[in-house]
Parts: C-alpha cells; structure tokens; sequence
C-alpha cells in the first residue's frame, strides 16, 4: 500500500473546516480508522474537543484505539485515545479519542442530545449499513441541525455508495484515496460447492499452505463453521503452523493471540468470521480463503421474529476480503465459487434498518422525542415494522397508547438492554425477583451456552439458568460453554447496578428454587410469545400473537399446557422453538391481569352445523377459561346462524314452491325497475342474510331447526311497504283461465313468466295474457289432456289463426 492516504489528509481538513462534513473513501489497508482521527487532533476547530469514533464491532474498536496510542507512542489506552464499549471503558481525563461502539453513541446521545464538549463525530466503515449506525447518524445529524450547528461529521469507508451519503450531510465534499494495494492472484472453483462448506474450506487452506508463504486468513460465516473447520484442520497443518479461531464472543486472550504476528519461523491460519473483514489489521497475512458466506439478522414483520441467516457474499463483502491479502506483499485470494456464480453476486449488502427488529429503535425515537419521518434517513425504517414494533412497545407498557413515552418505558430506555429485557429486569426487581431477571437478560442477550453432543439441546431455559449458577462441564447430556457463562455472569453484575439490585446480595430462594420463576419473567419479556399446547397434539403450540410453533416432540417440555417461546427460528408457517420455559396458567392470570378479555362468544361451527354461545376468558388469540353460556344474545344468535348459511350457501335454506315462486316474482320485477325493486340474486342474498334473514331466526341455532323458517315471509321482508300492493298487481302468483281454474304462475325464469295449462282450458281465450302492468307476455305452455305439452307460444292470436288446426288433428290422432 503507497501512502497516498497522505496527500488525501489536507482535503479532509479542509473539507470539516469548511463544510462541518465529510464523506471519506478508502480502500482497506489505508489507516482511514487510525490514521484520520490522529492526523485532526490538532485543528483549530476542535478547540478542545473530543472526538467520537464510531466502530461496528468491539474488538475493532479496542484494536484501533491500542494502535492508535501506539502511534502517539503511549504504552496503553486510556490517555489520549481511549474507548467505551458494553463491559469494558478505558477512558481518562486526558483522553481526545473516543472509540465507541455503535450502542454506546446512541446511549450518549440519549444522555446528552447537544453531545456537549464533542467536536467530531466519525462513523467508520458505514458501508456494513447497520442499524445502530444508521441511528446514530439519523440523531446526530439532528442533533447538529437543532443544537450544535458546530458539530462535525465524518463518514468513512473502503466500498460505500458515496452520493447519497454526502446528500444527507448537506452535500458535503467527497474525498477518496484510491491507494495501490498490491497484487493479488485470485483463485475461483471450477464448479460449485455441493454440501457443507468446511471440507471445502479445509482442502483450499492446506492447498494455499502448500502453495506460497505467510499467514493465511479463512472467512466463514460463524462460530460453528469456525469450529467445525478447526476439528478438520487439526493434525492436518505443517507442524509450524498455528490455528487461531477469531470472533466475537472469544474471550480477549484468543482474539489477541490471532491478532498478533506469528514467532519467527512460524505461521498462522486465523478462521474468522466477518469481524475480520474491516478496520483490523492481522499482521503477516498474505493469502485469503473466502467461504463466500455471511450471516445477517433478518426481522419478519408477519411473524414479529429475528433470525439470523446465512447468506452468499455481497461483491463488496467480497472485495473488503480479498483486499485483506495485499496489504503489505502481493497476496492470493481462493474464493469457493466458481466465477459463473460471481455474476450473480449483490453488488451491496442489505441496510439492516430494512430487515432488523426494530423494537429498540422505535424505542430510542420515543427518548429523544421524534417519530421516524422527522429524521433523515439513508433508508427510513420501514412501515409495517414500526407498527409491530410500537405495539410490543404497548405491551411493554413503555409507549401509551398515542405511541408517547411512558415513565416506565423511560426507564427501560435507560437500561441499555433491548426493551424486552429491559421490561422483563425492572418488573422482576418490583416482584423480588430481580437477580434472577438479571441473570435472564444476560443469559438471552449470549448465544446459547448448552451445546449439544450429535443433536440439538433440550429447549428448556431453566436448564441454561442452572448451568449458570452451577458453571458445571456439562448439563443435562449436553455441553456448557465456560467461556460464554463467564461472559453472561459479568454482564449480569452490570446488569444488575444498572438496575439499583443489590451485586453481592444472594437469591432469596437460592438458583436452584429461582428456576420456578423463569416460565413468568420471560412471559413478561416475550408476552407475545406465550403459547397454548393445541389440544390432542404433543410439541404444537399457539402464540398469543395468533402464530403456530412447534417443539421437538420427544422435548420434555412438548407436552406442557403453557410455555414461552424465547428462541425461534420464524421459518414456515409455524416456526420452530430452540428455548422456552414453562409457565402455569395462574402466573399468566397474574402477569396480565389487565390485557386478559372476558367476553362471550357466539359464533358458527361449521363441523357441528349450529352455533356455540360460550363465555370465554381470552389472552390474545389463547383461550383461558371457557364455558357454555346458556342464555346468549337471540340477535347475536342469529347472526352467526347467518354465517353459518352463508358458509354452507342458500340451498341449506328451507325453499319451497312458496318462497321459490316469491323470489321468482322478485327476480322479475327487479328486472322490469332494478331501482325499485329488490336484487334477490344469491351474491347479494348471501351478503345480506343478516339483513333479511336474521330478524326472522330467532329461536334457531342449527341447520336441523332451519325447517321451522318462514323463508317466504322473510324474502317479503325485502320489499319496500310502499311496493307491497303493486306484488300482486305486476306479478301475480295465478292466472284465472277461461275453464274457472286459477292457475300458479312460473317465474324460476324472470325473464320470461310462464303459464302451464292445458290447451282446452284457454279455450275463449283470444289474447296472450301479460303481467308487469302489461309489460310483460306469458309464455304459455298448451298441454294435452294427459298434461303433456303441445305447443309453446307468446302468440296467442296467431296460435288460433294457424298452429291450431294441426295440433289439433295431432290431438285427435
């Protein structure tokens, strides 16, 4: 790499001079991270002021800030360079620089809005485009616009789409240092990779030992490729080369060992996952191996759940990776794709903001007193996942209901934790059971620390608690991971002076009897996620948020009545539970004593062919109580007999040649004057049973008691009292025939009203009869004695003059 980042240092000085903001782009390697910060200590501008670095990742950022105080030649951090990350704040009186992570700013902000004794705000590597960031900015930038028009801002970068960044910053200068990077050899399979990963991974990382010097650095997704990568490794490597594993929940000893450059004589292989990819510097690499695979946290807003999944590299993901092999000698990069696939690369990654759980965000808004459209935004948050997000918040109890902050949620804001557990902590320290909520927060915010031998462990979360308390090698036939319950009790202590429990108190029951009390502190965390087993099955559950979930049947918890779903994987139409807890039905009556609708119920049971009235005692879409309810509202009845007739469709009506020869006449007269007369066609029937037909039900309640409906006397009811004498007149049921018989008219055809009758019966009669007020001539239908028919005819007149004579003699015959 030239120092051409050098020459770029005047401009970026100029550019936060003049215009308060900048956007830099650099290519990995350059010492934007490091180099930028030291190189504007001494502005005017700055006046004293401090200036904030913002880093995605925390050992990015404490490795910047140690190289930082290398620079400056001080042996440690804590004097002019310092940083502040969850666990961990080396900052002093002298200090200049503070490296943050990305929560830490936005509870700054939160703190103090104007960011008082603050010059420069400097968001690096942005392209990762994650939530906090997006945040930070969003607030910073309208910090700068209400409070502190003197406050700088900084956006850095290797592979950012630079225009609409400085377009938010108020069209601020972009500088770019191109740099040289050295080259590098790029490598590609010849076909895909079928199957898992990490053989392939394996394989091309003792090739590339093979083939060239220096270390080499391995990407894959996670930390259980990493480790399932190791096993395979192992034995497998030169006896001078080290295996080194490197991600983000390591303890700080591993991550600096594969941090540092190897002994004399020695070489490394660092299988890291995307923590490796920007602002660190791994001393020695010369060679990469790119799995081609990331993992990103995805949010359902349908669902309401976070997963995180596994997806194929971004070309910017990629670029950042490869880069990482020329930055001190020419280098060579394997990527385990073929470059047919690489065509097929996103050029970007996804703003988190657009697939996050947005919960925290809507939250912090609420804080700082402004709703999402009076920020600017890169990407403003999505719609539908506010509205989900708001109302969790509401079941939290942290927003009203006009979505304005609650005295409650004010203190959850101000716990640092995400609002679910937040709530869950300071409602378990007003019911005396705070240690155990702090060990529960702690405990969910870490990755699992069972780790199953061959499948996966079992779901229940009392088993994690007591392995924390325990700390034991093993639990319940699957492993606990000491590193991850040394990090979960340290976050507890926090937690727990964060929330004024006392650190060193014991529980009051001791852990082993707080495990009782799980089921009901997550059910405050996760009110939501509370499910019902569905009855007659093992492992199936309801959610109060009206989604299905499943449990591994042959889990001890599969046939509980009542649990909490803490870990889901939000996949299909009923998502998977990894971790729950129990939880009795009188602790849920407890917990949501007043979101718990007693109501009672009718409705239509299309199995049983009636209606059920039933009172019902309903959390969300769950079922708490129920019984029979034996005197139920007769209108109510109706309508859902109504429903029923609907779903069933009009032929379960009783229709008899009454109410079919009314709905006939009807029909017709609707054809003659649709404006005064009723539409009687089925579409419109069935849209309107409640109308017509639930005034005359009452005392019905299944498809058996439909025979007692007086359906004629209900179609009537449709007709206008002022239309009711004009019936009879414009569509009259009989016809009086020369014989003397009164003969039933037929209107099953509104277009065409027929009479049957027989031929000698009309006999006299020298004119086709009409009806509609003579609008309308009947069809007749001459029969023979016998009552067969002889002739149809709309034409009486002419049937005389003509037809006759031969129907006639066919009659005589």
């Amino acid at each position: 790499m030239t120092s051409d980042f050098q020459d770029v240092l005047p401009l970026l000085r100029n550019a936060l001079a003049d215009h308060g903001g900048a956007v830099l782009v650099a290519p990995p390697g350059a010492g934007k991270t490091t180099r930028a910060p030291l190189a504007l200590l001494d502005e005017p501008w700055l006046a004293g002021g401090k200036i904030l670095l913002l880093e995605p990742r925390r050992l990015a950022a404490r490795a910047a800030a140690l190289r930082m105080a290398e620079l400056l030649g001080e042996s440690d951090v804590g004097g002019t360079v310092g940083y502040r990350m969850r666990l961990d704040t080396r900052v002093g009186p002298r200090t200049r620089i503070e490296v943050v992570t990305e929560g830490i700013l936005t509870r700054m902000l939160q703190a103090d809005p104007a960011l008082d004794g603050v010059a420069l705000v400097i968001f690096d590597e942005f392209h990762e485009r994650s939530l906090h960031a997006d945040l930070g900015l969003a607030l910073t930038l309208h910090s700068r616009g209400l409070l502190r028009p003197d406050l700088r801002t900084l956006v850095m970068s290797a592979t950012l789409d630079a225009a609409p960044v400085a377009a938010l910053l108020d069209d601020a200068p972009v500088i770019r240092s191109e740099g040289r990077i050295h080259p590098v050899e790029t490598h590609w399979l010849s076909r895909p990779v079928d199957g898992w990963i990490e053989p392939e991974v394996a394989r091309t990382v003792r090739t590339a030992l093979d083939a060239g010097d220096g270390d080499i650095l391995v990407f894959l997704p996670g930390a259980a490729e990493i480790r399932r990568t190791a096993e395979l490794l192992v034995g497998n490597v030169p006896p001078d080369t080290d295996l080194h594993e490197l991600f983000g929940m390591l303890p700080r000893e591993a991550q600096d060992r594969a941090l540092r450059p190897s002994p004399p004589g020695r070489r490394k292989v660092v299988l890291a996952s995307a923590i490796a990819e920007t602002s660190l510097t791994i001393e020695g690499v010369r060679v990469v191996v790119d799995s081609g695979l990331m993992r990103v946290p995805r949010f359902d807003p349908r669902t309401g759940m976070s997963r995180l999944e596994t997806l194929r590299v971004t070309r910017d993901s990629a670029d950042q990776r490869r880069g990482r092999a020329g930055r001190t000698a020419p280098g060579a990069c394997y990527r385990l794709w073929s470059k047919a696939e690489e065509q097929g690369l996103v050029p970007h990654r996804t703003p988190e903001i657009r697939e996050a759980d947005l919960t925290s965000l809507v939250l912090e808004l609420a804080a700082w007193g402004a709703d999402p459209g009076e920020l600017s935004w890169l990407d403003p948050p999505p719609e539908a996942a506010v509205a989900q997000a708001m109302e969790l918040l509401q079941e939290l109890e942290t927003l009203d209901e006009h979505g304005a902050l609650t005295e409650h949620g004010r203190r959850v804001a101000a716990l640092g934790l995400h609002p679910r557990l937040a709530h869950m902590v300071l409602r378990g320290v007003e019911r005396g059971t705070g240690r155990l909520a702090c060990d529960l927060a702690a405990l969910l915010e870490e990755r699992d620390v069972l780790r199953g031998s061959g499948r996966p462990a079992e779901a229940d979360l009392r088993t994690r608690v007591e392995a924390l308390a325990r700390g034991q090698a093993s639990s319940h036939g699957a492993k606990v991971d000491g590193g991850a319950v040394s990090r979960i009790r340290r976050q507890a202590e926090q937690v727990r002076r964060r929330a004024g429990v006392d650190p060193g108190s014991a529980p009051s029951r001791g852990a082993m009897a707080d495990v009782a009390d799980v089921g009901s502190l997550v059910a405050l965390a996760y009110p939501d996620r509370v499910g019902q087993l569905r009855p007659g099955t093992r492992g199936r559950f309801l959610l109060r948020n009206g989604r299905g979930v499943t449990l591994d049947p042959g889990d001890p918890l599969a046939g509980e009545p009542w649990i909490v779903a803490v870990e889901l994987d939000g996949r299909g139409r009923e998502a998977r539970v990894f971790q729950c807890a129990p939880v009795a039905l009188q602790e849920l009556e407890e917990l949501f004593r007043g979101q718990i609708v007693a109501e009672e119920e009718v409705a239509w049971d299309d199995e049983a062919g009636r209606v059920r009235a039933r009172s019902v005692r309903r959390l969300g879409a769950l079922i708490l109580q129920e019984g029979a309810l034996a005197r139920p509202d007769p209108d109510r009845v109706a309508e859902a007999l109504c429903r029923g007739v609907a779903q069933r469709g009009l032929q379960v009506l009783p229709w008899d040649k009454e109410s079919e020869q009314l709905r006939g006449r009807l029909a017709y007269l609707h054809g003659l004057e649709p404006d005064g007369w009723p539409d009687v066609s089925e579409p419109v029937l069935t849209r309107s049973l409640e109308d017509w037909l639930a005034p005359f039900a009452h005392g019905l309640r299944s498809l058996e008691d439909l025979p007692r409906l007086d359906l004629a006397r209900a179609l009537a009811s449709l007709v206008n009292w002022s239309l009711r004498g004009d019936l009879d007149l414009q569509a009259p049921t009989h016809l009086e025939v020369p014989s003397g018989s009164r003969i039933a008219l037929d209107y099953s055809d509104p277009a065409a009203p027929a009479l049957a009758v027989r031929l000698q019966e009309v006999f006299g009669m020298v004119d086709t009869p009409r009806v509609g007020g003579g609008r309308t001539p009947l069809t007749l239908r001459l029969l023979s004695p016998a009552m067969r028919p002889v002739q149809v005819t709309q034409d009486l007149a002419s049937f005389w003059k003509s037809a006759y004579f031969e129907v006639r003699k066919d009659l005589r015959a």
